[in-house]
């Protein structure tokens, strides 16, 4: 069996479950950095609840969707960013200045770019939503 990318598979679920305009999706298999991905989408309002059902195996989440995402995707490879490149890469993956967020992941944790900027950290790009 391939290895399997969570985050990858966590997003391209949300991203179809929204374009079919479904309330909630369940997504398997579940990592502790797929949910911290899901945490920093909650904050900005892009999903609604989610939670961790524990199968024995590795898991899954179900979650609420607010029709509020117009395109979530990975970042592959995971490119390292500097805390003063986040423009750049705000130009390049998302389509207007504030609009959407990318998810990096920073020494201190998982947090929105716009986040990671204030707090002057640099980190690894994960994932952008809009």
């Amino acid at each position: 069996m391939p290895a399997q990318n969570v985050l990858a598979n966590l997003l391209t679920t949300i991203q179809n479950n929204e374009l079919r305009n479904k309330k909630e999706c369940l997504v398997i298999p579940a990592s502790k950095l797929a949910s911290e991905v899901l945490r920093v989408m909650q904050r900005h309002k892009y999903i609604g609840e989610f939670e961790f059902i524990d199968d024995g195996r590795a898991g899954k989440f179900r979650i609420q969707l607010l029709g509020r995402i117009n395109k979530c995707g990975v970042i592959s490879p995971r490119f390292s960013v500097k805390k003063d490149e986040y423009e750049e890469w705000e130009k390049k993956l998302l389509p207007a200045v504030n609009f959407g967020i990318l998810i990096v992941s920073t020494p201190v944790g998982v947090m929105a770019h716009t986040e990671a900027r204030e707090k002057g950290l640099g980190g690894r790009l994960l994932a952008y939503v809009y």
